[in-house]
């Protein structure tokens, strides 16, 4: 992850030191080895919530969008080619 980490039992020993390091960087806090959570400062965490608002329409908000024409769509005057089965 690249953060500075702290165990459970440290992050608890030191939160002080956790929060004062959080209001500089995110922290990581990791249980048995794994990260577990992402200490931050709050105006990192509400840039991040105004980022996650503002983010592009979802996959379905464009699908809904696209103008309706009833299914028709200009076809070409080709004829097929042929296909041995």
């Amino acid at each position: 992850m690249g953060l500075p980490t702290w165990s459970v039992q440290d992050a608890k020993n030191r939160l002080s030191e956790v929060i004062e390091a959080a209001r500089r960087k995110p922290q990581t806090i990791t249980k048995h080895g794994k990260p577990a959570v992402v200490v931050m400062a709050v105006e990192e965490y509400e840039h991040l919530r105004h980022l996650e608002r503002a983010q592009a329409p979802s996959f379905a908000e464009l699908l809904l969008a696209m103008p309706q024409d009833g299914g028709e769509f200009p076809r070409l005057k080709i004829r097929p080619r042929d296909v041995e089965f």
